[in-house]
C-alpha cells in the first residue's frame, strides 16, 4: 500500500475549489502531457455522486484505462473516488475542502495498492509513489491557479 497526503491552500471559496476538483474538463486540460481523456461515463462537466468516469492515458509509454466512481459526497466539503477497474489492485482518493483564513485548505488523501504482491510493493515504493505525487501536485496547482483567478475576477 502506498499513501500520499497533500495539503494545498487556495485563496478562493471552498465551493469553487470543490467544483473545480470535480471538473472533468479541467482535469483533462491539466493532464495533456499524459494524453488523458475521459472516454466513458461522465466525459465533461462536473461529476457527481454515484457517477463514473473512465480515463484513458499514457503513463510510462503505455496506454492505460482507469474507471473511477464517486462513492461518497458531501456537497462543498468532501468527496471520494474509487477505482472500479484499472491498473491498480485498488485505489481510493479522498478530497477534503475546509474553509480557513479566508480561503480553502484542500486536502488529498490518496491510497493505492499495486498488484503482484511484494514486487508491486517495491514498484510502489521505488517508482509509483513519487510519480503519483507529482501528478497530484500538478493537478492541485492547476486547481489553485484557476480558482484564485476566478475568485479575483469576482
Amino acid at each position: 500500500m502506498a499513501y500520499i497526503q497533500l495539503k494545498t491552500f487556495i485563496q478562493a471559496p471552498a465551493q469553487l475549489c470543490f467544483d473545480l476538483s470535480r471538473s472533468i474538463d479541467l482535469h483533462t486540460q491539466g493532464m495533456q502531457h499524459t494524453e488523458e481523456k475521459a472516454v466513458a461515463g461522465v466525459t465533461s462537466g462536473l461529476i457527481g455522486p454515484g457517477e463514473s468516469v473512465t480515463w484513458q492515458a499514457r503513463h510510462f509509454g503505455i496506454s492505460m484505462r482507469l474507471a473511477s466512481k464517486i462513492t461518497a459526497m458531501r456537497f462543498s466539503d468532501y468527496f471520494r473516488d474509487e477505482m472500479q477497474e484499472g491498473p491498480f489492485k485498488s485505489m481510493t482518493h479522498d478530497h477534503v475542502f475546509m474553509e480557513e483564513r479566508g480561503g480553502t485548505l484542500m486536502i488529498d488523501d490518496f491510497e493505492f495498492y499495486s498488484p503482484c504482491g511484494l514486487a508491486g510493493k517495491l514498484v510502489d515504493f521505488l517508482i509509483l509513489k513519487g510519480y503519483m505525487k507529482r501528478l497530484l501536485k500538478k493537478r492541485n496547482h492547476l486547481i489553485q491557479r484557476v480558482a484564485e483567478e476566478q475568485a479575483k475576477a469576482g
